[in-house]
């Protein structure tokens, strides 16, 4: 069940940064951030009422709290590093995140098998390749990579958090939903304080028309956010957190495999070679 849960998070999470990747070209990136989540707070919402989620009220509801707060701000660094490029080494360092749930595990006396820990090198390898690393060519901004970095910690973060976040299903339901309205709220003020300083709100093409035509689509990548956060979360709790984090950050293969069929981009041969790596890893994973 773990593995299944943890893959299906990888999957979700390929297929939103998948489709925001595509949003972005168009929209300010805290554009798509807001209006994604704020689509997930509203669907969210009405589960929690129609499950009667707020009975699940506590002091764990804090992780989620934190987990909403740093994951915008992470997300923010990681796209100020795309910028500044080149992204064959930002892409990759982004997934070292993967670094701080299994890291935690394994404080908290996680002892994965032989060949769960081959499973845990080889893929960790297979994701960063995936990426497409660039070996050579323009030399890296140190500003680059240190955010680069500082967004891979945010992302192992709110892995770590949001497991810690709820022990019930209709408690999870509420902790996604505290989670998304921290999002929005901490997004929102990123975005007020941008337009204050001369950024853009709305496309240039089109402005609040192309946004409302673009709903289903932000629609999509804030509800399979969610979805896999919720699914991430199952996944940690039913099994070890190691192997949990590894294989629901899976999700830069999906990512790329989605550009190959959807974008008909060609796959360069390390990308090949990592999404072979982080299959060996997975098989190794779920056999261990």
């Amino acid at each position: 069940m773990t593995a299944l849960f943890a893959l299906a998070t990888s999957l979700l999470w390929g297929l939103a940064d998948f489709g925001g990747g595509l949003l972005t070209r168009r929209t300010p990136a805290l554009t798509v951030v807001v209006a994604s989540q704020s689509v997930a707070v509203v669907v969210l919402g009405a589960i929690v009422v129609a499950t009667g989620g707020f009975t699940e009220a506590g002091p764990r509801l804090w992780y989620a709290v934190a987990a909403g707060a740093v994951g915008p701000v992470a997300m923010l660094c990681f796209y100020k590093a795309l910028a500044l490029g080149p992204m064959g080494v930002v892409s990759p360092l982004g997934s070292l995140g993967v670094a701080v749930p299994v890291g935690i595990g394994l404080l908290l006396g996680e002892r994965p098998g032989v060949l769960q820990f081959a499973g845990i090198a080889v893929a960790v390898a297979g994701i960063v390749l995936a990426g497409g690393p660039e070996l050579r060519g323009a030399p890296v901004q140190r500003q680059a990579v240190l955010m680069t970095l500082v967004a891979a910690f945010g992302f192992g973060a709110v892995l770590a958090l949001i497991a810690e976040a709820s022990t019930t299903l209709t408690g999870l339901f509420l902790a996604l939903f505290v989670q998304r309205v921290t999002n929005v709220a901490v997004g929102g003020a990123a975005l007020w304080v941008s337009v204050r300083r001369g950024g853009r709100a709305l496309p240039e093409d089109g402005g609040l028309r192309t946004v409302v035509r673009s709903l289903p689509a932000l629609a999509f990548v804030g509800l399979a956010d969610v979805a896999a956060n919720g699914t991430y979360s199952i996944a940690a709790q039913t099994g070890p957190v190691t192997v949990a984090a590894v294989l629901a950050n899976l999700y830069p293969v999906v990512t790329v495999f989605a550009a190959l069929l959807i974008l008909k981009e060609r796959l360069r041969a390390v990308q090949a070679a990592g999404a072979g790596l982080a299959l060996v890893g997975t098989v190794l994973l779920a056999s261990g």
